[in-house]
């Protein structure tokens, strides 16, 4: 994370400790060419560095050691850590894995690791957040780590009867599940509570149990599903009925994370911008074909995030999508955009977010470990507030946006240099090419296939 200084007495949020004030400043390139570094994390032209040197520049904003991000450079996963982690391997893929900047949060600048193939997506996420800044970033929050299994009873002659006997097994069931996981305990985690439902079913109701779990720094879906395994057979026979399904919910609507921010009007370009941003959200709070794509865009710097830390996108995106269904079944916009009173916009967002720091690709996918030193966030707390703030940047960059210019002028603008190379310029011409395409504001094939042609027509260094 790279960010000013602060005091010792200082609380640590998402991993700022003062010995790191040293090492983080804003980065920009002299006339000379040289990297200079002053105090603060926004990195003046950082698009215009090569890979090595803006890995350098991160690892050394991030305090890790120079060739800690090097990961990175070779696509971060081995054959050999890919047969660990799943089966059947014939190889490994790769994304592009670039940096956010500008995003301060809870008064802390961080730079964030972002794996995604979109073009733009890290642009708007760091335009978002430069705009955010301006009056004092991101503040977030976060509600505990609380993760559920489910345990489905079938067959019980009274469904609401066998309720209440799992009711008052309560303490008992708790025991024997906290006793699949010692060690979550001895680190402040464990089983909270249990509650049951009954639930409709085509052949009479069912007998659902919730196992209610504090999972402290892990994601916790092995951790939940090993207990509700561990207790289905007890809950079986206390409700007289079959077990089929005991397995975590993705719905982790008791795992929230938050995040706000205050747009100043005058950056953002006056009233009329303002008032035309609400309008926008207002469509896709009230119109599920907006809301969809609206939410899309949200989740495009979640999900590069989550990836990037080798955390479970799928995951993620379930709890998000199911969260954005209201109490009367309506799709809606996961985020907020409001007024003040001093005509400046505010922005919220909150969202599942169900990530770890421990356990799974964060812990064994090098490129994760390399892009989670990136962030150094101590607690999985503070990167899904993290995740949730980029997640807001990036939707304030859209609303913008689409208030204003639209957006396909900027993404297609990033999106040329992939036409240059589907026209088949080399790596020396993908570069003017995608300069023509730009200064004809025409992001074509065809015009890209002319655009090399007439490159390769051109006499020498012209």
């Amino acid at each position: 994370m790279a960010g000013s200084a602060v005091s010792a007495a200082e609380p640590h949020r998402l991993g700022c400790d003062p010995g790191h004030a040293a090492r983080r400043g804003i980065v920009t390139r002299s006339r000379s060419g040289a990297i200079e570094v002053a105090d603060h994390s926004t990195i003046k032209g950082f698009r215009t560095f090569d890979a090595g040197e803006r890995r350098a520049t991160v690892a050394r904003l991030a305090g890790t050691a120079p060739d800690g991000l090097d990961s990175f450079a070779t696509g971060g996963l081995t054959v050999e850590d890919a047969e660990i982690m799943s089966e059947n391997v014939i190889g490994t893929i790769g994304l592009p894995v670039g940096v956010a900047t500008n995003m301060t949060v809870n008064g802390r600048d961080v730079l964030v690791p972002m794996a995604t193939e979109e073009a733009s997506v890290i642009a708007a996420a760091s335009n978002g957040a430069r705009v955010a800044r301006v009056l004092g970033g991101f503040r977030t929050s976060s509600s505990a780590p609380i993760m559920q299994a489910q345990i489905q009873v079938v067959d019980a002659a009274d469904p609401r009867a066998a309720r209440l006997r799992l009711l008052e097994a309560r303490a008992e069931l708790i025991a024997l599940a906290d006793a699949q996981d010692p060690g979550l305990a001895e680190v402040g985690g464990g089983v909270r509570d249990l509650t049951v439902r009954t639930v409709p079913g085509h052949q009479g109701d069912y007998v659902v149990a919730h196992l209610v779990v504090d999972v402290r720094d892990a994601m916790g879906a092995n951790a939940v599903n090993t207990m509700a395994e561990a207790i289905a057979d007890r809950v079986a026979e206390l409700a007289g009925g079959r077990v089929i399904l005991r397995i975590l919910t993705n719905k982790a609507d008791l795992r929230l994370s938050r995040a706000r921010a205050v747009l100043d009007a005058a950056t953002l370009g006056g009233p009329r911008v303002v008032e035309d941003m609400v309008h926008a959200y207002t469509l896709a709070a009230t119109d599920p074909y907006r809301a969809a794509t609206h939410n899309k865009g949200i989740m495009n710097g979640i999900s590069a995030v989550v990836l990037a830390t080798g955390n479970d996108t799928r995951a993620v995106e379930a709890g998000a999508h199911s969260h954005a269904v209201n109490s009367d079944g309506r799709y809606t916009s996961l985020s907020t955009f409001e007024q003040d009173a001093a005509g400046n916009l505010t922005a919220t967002l909150e969202l599942p977010m169900p990530v770890g720091l421990v356990g799974g690709a964060t812990r064994t996918h090098p490129a994760a470990r390399a892009a989670l030193a990136v962030t150094e966030v101590d607690t999985a707390a503070e990167l899904a507030e993290l995740v949730v703030a980029v997640g807001l940047a990036q939707n304030i960059a859209a609303l913008r946006a689409l208030a204003t210019e639209g957006v396909q002028r900027g993404h297609m603008s990033l999106h040329a240099k992939n036409i240059a190379v589907a026209a088949g310029a080399e790596p020396d011409e993908v570069g003017r090419v995608a300069e023509r395409l730009i200064e004809e504001g025409a992001f074509r094939h065809d015009r890209a296939q002319a655009a090399l042609a007439d490159i390769r027509r051109a006499p020498s260094g012209q």
